[in-house]
């Protein structure tokens, strides 16, 4: 979980320096288990949200930012668990697996779960198809899913720079997408599908994004 003298300073730092405009975060329950999935346009949408919301956001991150050596390897893997991620290996053949459990148990804890259901930084700025995981982790944990819709990010942090910029960014959070009973005697595989669209629909309607109408695949370097 974020560290404390993380959590109290770099949020209203960020928000100070970066003055994103925020949309519904009201939607966001102040406790309990819920998955906060959104669009993706920039390796630093995992900073922004969990700077807006008021409680620790837990995300999945490349377990190379937690095995650095050195001064610079320590402050890396200070950074990234100070902000709530948790390493996953992506080059394992069952990393996609080993992630859904460990997402399952940052929700059976009652905390909050970041996800982004294209699976990879759209690099276009369309909308990608949504991946049916994060419809998975709803049904079987029986938690609120709230949509998250990022706008601006893309210039905060564009591929390829190494450091943000300031630029106007926006946060929208969506009406929670709520699945208790609601897909009860749906055969699961169109349980996951159907609820992933609306997952990516509600996306779809808080950033105007195009819909590209395919899955995002991941770049070799992403």
């Amino acid at each position: 979980m974020m560290l404390p003298a993380l959590r109290a300073v770099v949020p209203p730092v960020a928000r100070l320096i970066w003055r994103p405009t925020v949309h519904g975060l009201d939607h966001v329950p102040g406790s309990g288990g819920v998955i906060l999935a959104s669009n993706h346009l920039s390796f630093v949408d995992s900073v922004v949200i969990p700077v807006v919301v008021p409680r620790t956001v837990v995300f999945l991150a490349k377990s190379d930012y937690f095995t650095g050596s050195g001064v610079k390897g320590a402050l890396s893997r200070a950074w990234f668990e100070g902000l709530g991620m948790l390493p996953v290996d992506r080059e394992d053949s069952k990393a996609a697996l080993a992630s859904l459990e460990t997402a399952l148990e940052v929700l059976g804890r009652g905390e909050a779960f970041g996800i982004y259901p294209e699976g990879t930084r759209s690099r276009d700025g369309r909308l990608y198809r949504g991946r049916t995981g994060v419809a998975h982790l709803a049904l079987t944990a029986g938690v609120p899913v709230v949509p998250v819709g990022l706008i601006g990010t893309d210039r905060l942090q564009p591929v390829g720079a190494r450091l943000p910029r300031l630029v106007k960014v926006t946060v929208a959070f969506g009406e929670p997408i709520r699945v208790g009973g609601e897909y009860d005697g749906v055969p699961l595989g169109r349980a996951r599908r159907e609820l992933t669209d609306r997952i990516m629909a509600s996306i779809q309607g808080l950033t105007g994004q195009v819909e590209a109408g395919v899955y995002n695949d991941r770049p070799p370097d992403d």
